[in-house]
């Protein structure tokens, strides 16, 4: 009796570890809006690979918008009115979120500028917002941290913007609309397109 009772307490002490591993187990997608998505995608697909080979899993530009209710299936022209409330994003899928969901982060830092609200350089409107979606807690934790430890190396002289505060918004992920077909990989197909984008930042400061 008591070795059955015993064989029922480990295997629930095992389901509730399991659990708890898998309530905290980091998710593989997250969209980054960091003004235009061709650039976006550019340093994202090429740059950072460069710097952590085969860590994207998949990466596609299209647009999402951080009020859920927001409206559905937006055309990239009514987008770019700035009225419907969607920012321009890159939707990435990482192979390895534990090994990489953070440097992506920093890196996403290093060629925008995250202190001009809704603009980047002359492209101005809510579409160019700095917005990480996340798509769980622990992803906005660490994008909260990226974002706090970014602000400390700006007040100390570290890193220099334009500006002199982070405004990037780091909220939910809700849907992801992908843009039309010619607007995927833009900038790979057309070398000498529009990027206003460019490295800010050499390398991540230490603390």
């Amino acid at each position: 009796m008591a070795g059955r009772l015993l064989r029922i307490i480990t295997q629930s002490l095992s389901l509730f570890s399991s659990k708890i591993g898998m309530s905290s187990q980091l998710s593989n997608t997250v969209a980054l809006g960091a003004g235009c998505y061709w650039g976006t995608e550019k340093y994202v697909k090429k740059d950072f690979q460069k710097l952590f080979p085969g860590s994207i899993k998949s990466a596609t530009v299209g647009f999402m918008n951080p009020d859920p209710n927001g409206m559905k299936n937006p055309s990239y022209r009514q987008v770019c009115s700035g009225s419907t409330g969607h920012v321009e994003v890159l939707n990435v899928e990482l192979n390895d979120p534990a090994k990489h969901y953070e440097e992506l982060i920093k890196f996403f830092f290093r060629f925008h500028d995250p202190t001009t609200k809704n603009r980047q350089g002359n492209d101005a409107g809510t579409q160019y917002s700095s917005y990480v979606f996340c798509s769980d807690d622990e992803q906005k934790k660490i994008a909260n941290k990226v974002v706090n430890e970014l602000q400390g190396f700006m007040d100390s002289g570290k890193v220099k913007y334009n500006g002199k505060q982070v405004v990037t918004l780091v909220g939910d992920y809700t849907t992801y609309y992908e843009a039309q077909k010619e607007h995927q990989e833009y900038l790979e197909n057309n070398p000498n397109g529009y990027c206003n984008h460019y490295i800010r930042v050499k390398e991540w400061p230490t603390k």
